[in-house]
């Protein structure tokens, strides 16, 4: 730390991690959001610059909230032809407001490569010996990080904070009534869809759109509509496809700009599901910030303007909200 600059040293001291506003009610803290439900039906979400990985929060990134919540907004907008989401209005570069809707218990994953480095991903239950993957059937010899034969759905459950999500079959999902065969039919076209618009807009700007994660529910209508994040580097694998086959002909990990980063750094130094999480240098996480601001401006073609940090993030959301939601902040 004391090599860092002051400039740089404030930015990191101006990381948004906590933040509440007694002024609107029914709060709720996720991992790296707060929330806030209106009697109206809208909810409030606050992307915080907090960062979690393997089920724990662990850091604060710089720019984190902002570029995650500002990269969220240009996907939804760009897939809004397929299907409905939540979005109402983005009043500031850290907030959402958005329809609440009734979630739907499980998480949509699409994936297009063997990869991943988390207890739900398919790499490390394929290198354990597992060969039936969330009900699909894999071959001997594939290697990490090569592209699969066909895009496949890996769902999971949605575990309440603090605890793991855990993989489940399409069939489990209806045994156990999670949601009805229309549902899950109608959530896996939309998945599929959505993942190739996605793969689409990336290949465009010469990304690879190597997995993600859709979170769903149902509006008052019920109609199934996309909610949360979509295609962020948070929820998203991204690689940089010019160097991708020739770093896997060196066998080594293609140049991502998602959380992968983070996560293979912690790999790197511990057993994160056993060992206690080493704290994470100031360069690494400027080092990370860095790869989110880059994905943002690669995928938008935007460049990506930094809130100033002379003031303090909660107080230009205060002024936002108070914009944005007048009922609620009195002057």
């Amino acid at each position: 730390m004391n090599d860092i600059d002051p400039e740089t040293q404030k930015i990191l001291d101006n990381c948004l991690t906590d933040v509440d506003f007694p002024e609107l009610p029914n709060h709720q803290t996720g991992k790296v959001r707060e929330s806030y439900d209106l009697p109206d039906g809208r909810r409030v979400m606050i992307a915080t610059d907090r960062q979690s990985a393997f089920d724990h929060v662990l850091a604060a990134v710089p720019f984190k909230g902002q570029v995650l919540n500002q990269t969220a907004m240009f996907w939804f907008d760009a897939t809004k032809d397929i299907c409905a989401n939540h979005v109402i209005a983005a009043p500031d570069p850290n907030i959402v407001i958005g329809q609440k809707l009734d979630m739907l218990p499980i998480e949509m994953v699409v994936r297009d490569y063997m990869t991943g480095s988390t207890e739900t991903s398919i790499w490390p239950m394929y290198q354990r010996g597992e060969r039936l993957l969330y009900g699909h059937p894999f071959p001997e010899g594939l290697v990490k990080n090569q592209k699969l034969p066909e895009t496949i759905i890996t769902p999971t459950t949605k575990a309440a904070q603090g605890e793991h999500d855990a993989p489940i079959t399409a069939e489990e999902i209806l045994e156990q009534k999670l949601v009805t065969p229309d549902q899950w039919q109608e959530l896996a076209r939309l998945s599929l869809d959505v993942f190739a618009r996605g793969r689409e807009i990336a290949n465009d700007n010469g990304l690879i759109l190597v997995d993600t994660k859709y979170e769903f529910g149902l509006d008052t209508d019920g109609r199934i509509t996309l909610a949360d994040e979509i295609h962020t580097p948070d929820s998203s694998r991204y690689w940089k496809a010019d160097t991708y086959t020739q770093r896997m002909n060196k066998g080594e990990e293609p140049e991502s700009l998602d959380k992968e980063f983070l996560r293979l750094w912690i790999n790197a130094r511990c057993d994160p599901y056993n060992d206690p999480i080493p704290k994470i240098p100031a360069e690494t996480l400027i080092e990370f910030s860095e790869k989110y601001v880059s994905l943002y401006e690669i995928v938008t073609g935007k460049t990506f303007e930094k809130a100033d940090m002379n003031t303090p993030i909660a107080e230009r959301i205060r002024a936002s909200l108070t914009q944005a939601l007048p009922e609620y902040f009195k002057s």
